[in-house]
């Protein structure tokens, strides 16, 4: 059960290393006016600190020799 997390801990903080973050879409309408409306389209970015990729990697490691024994 160990090798299992730590070896999803390692490849989620590699990706975390590699893209540095997540961006999504939101949509917000601005005028409605009867028939007539218009909305807007936002893209927000989500950033994720190295560091944070760094420890998930480190604890997968970590892990994986948890499970040896």
């Amino acid at each position: 059960m160990y090798k299992m997390i730590g070896v999803l801990l390692i490849v989620l903080g590699f990706c975390a290393l590699a893209w540095g973050g997540f961006s999504y879409k939101t949509r917000e309408k601005v005028v409605d006016i009867g028939p007539i409306e218009a909305s807007k389209t936002t893209t927000h970015h989500v950033p994720i600190a190295p560091v944070a990729g760094g420890v998930a990697v480190a604890a997968g490691i970590g892990l994986m020799l948890a499970g040896r024994k």
